[in-house]
């Protein structure tokens, strides 16, 4: 069996001492590929340099499928405030210039939390929306125009995403990043042609929504994803504890981690056996399916 983490922020400076070590970890895992999206401008040249960084490190590691890194260019709903039209022009020139290089523009997307938090930064929930909504509007357009599928976050946004992406029926579409939802959100998403990262919200066992939807949805729309540093697996799967905040909604349960061990992507492999756990096939049919709806999306 042979996986991909399909989202993991191996350029995040928890991962640059121990980077080489980490990457080997992965290739006795049996993890052969990692998908990297940047998040802002200032991390656009680090993303896009990480695979020649990448192949450095292990070029005294004899393997004969040695691992590989994929990197995408695109600006998170966090990390937009303080940017405007210069910064998406500046995104949109390195697409093209990084065409052969990148395989999606991400991670992008709306986040309906932030928006509801810009009143500490001296903005509207409504103009920080509105800000939010013009950036996904630009990258989707973007994608579009480059032929390229998109890595999508979401928060409180399902809603407020599909019309964008009804709007711009991408040819390539893309993956719905860390998917939390409903079964009828789910389909929503599949119906137009995406899939359903699965991470570490499966490892909790109160994420009973998220799970029973995931028991349902068709093998062929999911995804394995670490989304590593952030979003850490549980302590019921890790043995180590995870102090979370109790008060919210499940998604925003999972994402407010008051103080946890770092996430790592040799964590993909725990995620895929909580999967094995939760799905009727055998965990070489998943393992297999996951991989094949990899390339359907990003390699083909």
């Amino acid at each position: 069996m042979q996986f991909t983490d399909s989202h993991c922020h191996l350029d995040d400076i928890a991962f640059s001492e121990q980077l080489p070590a980490l990457l080997a970890q992965c290739q006795q895992l049996a993890i052969n590929r990692i998908i990297v999206p940047s998040i802002a401008p200032d991390n656009f040249t680090q993303v896009l340099n990480l695979a020649k960084r990448c192949r450095d490190n292990l070029s005294n590691i004899t393997n004969t499928n040695p691992i590989k890194i994929y990197p995408c260019l695109g600006i998170h709903p966090w990390f937009l405030q303080a940017l405007n039209d210069s910064h998406l022009q500046t995104l949109s020139e390195l697409v093209i210039k990084s065409r052969n290089e990148i395989i999606a523009v991400g991670e992008i997307g709306i986040d309906g939390a932030i928006a509801k938090q810009a009143v500490n930064h001296g903005q509207t929930p409504e103009d920080n929306l509105h800000h939010q909504q013009h950036f996904f509007d630009f990258q989707l357009n973007l994608a579009k125009q480059q032929n390229l599928p998109v890595i999508i976050h979401h928060r409180q946004s399902h809603d407020k995403i599909m019309p964008f992406l009804k709007k711009y029926q991408l040819e390539r579409k893309g993956i719905i990043h860390g998917f939390s939802g409903s079964y009828q959100q789910a389909m929503g998403y599949i119906d137009l042609g995406f899939k359903l990262g699965v991470g570490s919200t499966i490892t909790y066992s109160r994420a009973k929504k998220t799970i029973n939807t995931l028991k349902r949805l068709p093998l062929e729309s999911l995804a394995l994803e670490t989304d590593a540093p952030s979003m850490p697996l549980s302590r019921e799967v890790t043995g180590e504890e995870v102090l979370t905040n109790n008060e919210g909604t499940e998604q925003e349960k999972l994402e407010t981690v008051v103080s946890s061990p770092t996430n790592s992507p040799v964590n993909l492999i725990k995620i895929f056996e909580v999967l094995s756990t939760i799905r009727p096939e055998s965990s070489e049919e998943i393992a297999n399916q996951l991989e094949h709806n990899i390339n359907q999306i990003f390699f083909t």
